[in-house]
C-alpha cells in the first residue's frame, strides 16, 4: 500500500525537510538531520539532497510519508545514520523499491551498550553517597540494563565529534561511487569539513580539561550522549528517560532514583533536549533544587535545530551543547578556533 501510494505521487514530489543541488544531478536522500547536514557539506550544490527528518523530529518513531517514499524511489543514494537508529528503514526501502547506493555512516564504528553509561552512573553514585546508597544505585542500574538492552547498541554516535569525522568519511567514500557525483568536489569538501570537526573536537577537549574530572557531571533528558561522555571523560549521572528511545516515559520510581543521585553527587544542572518536552526535566530539577536548561538553552541531542537557531548545523549544535555544559560547571569557554568562526 505504501509503495502504491508513493508511486501515485510521481511528478508532484516535494523534499521532505530540506533540499539543495543542481537540477539534473544526482538525487540523494538522507535520513536524519545530522547525516543530512554532513551530506550537504560534502556535495555542495553538486547534487539534490532530500532530508527525511525535519528539525526537532526524532528518528526513533519516524514514519515516512508517501511523498518521502517517492523521493526514495527516485534516489540514486540513501545516506543513513545506521547503528540501528532508523528502525523503520527496512520497511521504507522495501515499500519504495529503492535500489540505489546505500551509505551507512556508522560503518566501522564500535558501538557502546547500555552498560557503558551505567559504569559512569555507578561511579558517580559511589563517589557521592554512602555505601548503602551506592549498592542501591548499582542494583537499579542492573535492572535498567536488563530492561533497556538495545540489540544494536547506542546509535547516537554523532555526539562525539571524532566519531562524526568517521561518519563524514564514510559518507564521502559512498558518495564518490554514485553516478553524477563529482568525486573531486566531494574530496575537497571532505577535507575542509574534517578540518572544522577536528578543530571543534580540540576546542571542546581543551575547555573540558579545565574542569576537575570529579566535577564533570551530566544529567540529560535521555541516554543520547554516551559518546560525548566517553570522549571527554565525563561522569553520566543519569537521564530523565532511562534509555535510548526518547519516546519512553520515566516511572515515578525512576524519577525518585534520579533525584536521589543528583543530590548525592552534587550535580548542578539538568539538561532538557530541544526535541523532547522539558516538563519531566523541569520537575526533576525543581525537586533536586538545581538549575534546568530548557527552551533555547536545551541541548541538541537526537535532532539538529531549525533554521536560525544555534543548532541549525552540526557544528553549531555541538558548540552550543559544549558551551552550556561548560557554563553549568562554572566555565567561560575560550574563543572558537578561527576555522569555526564566521
Amino acid at each position: 500500500m505504501l509503495a502504491a501510494g508513493a508511486l501515485a505521487l510521481t511528478g508532484c514530489a516535494a523534499t521532505a525537510a530540506s533540499g539543495n543541488g543542481a537540477e539534473g544531478g544526482a538525487k540523494i536522500v538522507a535520513t536524519t538531520t545530522q547525516v543530512g547536514d554532513f551530506t550537504r557539506e560534502l556535495v555542495g550544490d553538486g547534487a539534490e539532497v532530500t532530508q527525511l527528518l525535519s528539525a526537532g523530529q526524532s528518528a526513533h518513531g519516524f514514519d515516512p510519508s508517501a511523498a518521502q517514499l517517492l523521493a526514495l524511489t527516485e534516489a540514486d543514494a540513501l545516506v543513513v545514520n545506521g547503528a540501528g537508529l532508523e528502525s523503520w528503514l527496512d520497511d521504507a526501502v522495501q515499500a519504495s523499491g529503492f535500489d540505489g547506493e546505500l551509505i551507512d555512516a556508522s560503518s566501522g564504528i564500535e558501538l557502546f551498550g547500555t552498560d557503558d553509561h551505567e559504569a559512569h552512573a555507578d561511579e558517580a553514585a559511589e563517589e557521592g553517597a554512602e555505601d548503602a546508597h551506592a549498592d542501591e544505585a548499582e542494583e537499579h542500574a542492573e535492572d535498567e540494563h536488563a530492561e533497556d538492552e538495545h540489540a544494536e547498541g547506542n546509535p547516537h554516535i554523532w555526539t562525539d565529534p571524532e566519531l562524526a569525522e568517521h561518519m563524514v568519511e564514510n559518507i564521502a567514500h559512498g558518495l564518490a561511487a554514485v553516478p553524477g557525483i563529482d568525486a573531486g568536489t566531494v574530496e575537497a569538501n571532505e577535507s575542509a569539513y574534517l578540518e572544522k570537526l577536528t578543530a571543534l573536537d580540540d576546542w571542546i577537549e581543551e575547555n573540558v580539561a579545565t574542569v576537575p574530572v570529579e566535577q564533570r557531571l551530566l544529567v540529560t533528558n535521555h541516554d543520547a550522549f554516551t559518546y560525548f561522555v566517553a570522549a571527554y571523560d565525563l561522569t553520566f549521572v543519569g537521564s530523565v528517560i532511562p534509555g535510548f528511545d526518547d519516546n519512553a516515559e520515566p516511572s515515578a520510581a525512576e524519577i525518585d532514583d534520579l533525584v536521589a543521585k543528583i543530590r548525592e553527587t552534587g550535580v548542578k544542572a539538568v539538561f532538557s533536549e530541544a526535541s523532547i518536552s522539558p516538563e519531566a526535566a523541569e520537575t526533576i530539577a525543581t525537586e533536586s533544587g538545581v538549575k534546568v536548561y530548557s527552551g533555547e538553552d536545551a541541548l541538541y541531542g537526537d535532532s539538529l535545530g531549525a533554521t536560525g537557531t544555534d543548532g541549525e548545523t552540526y557544528l553549531g549544535s555541538q558548540e552550543h551543547n559544549a558551551r552550556l555544559i561548560l557554563e553549568s560547571w562554572g566555565v567561560e569557554p575560550s574563543a572558537l578556533p578561527a576555522v569555526l568562526q564566521g
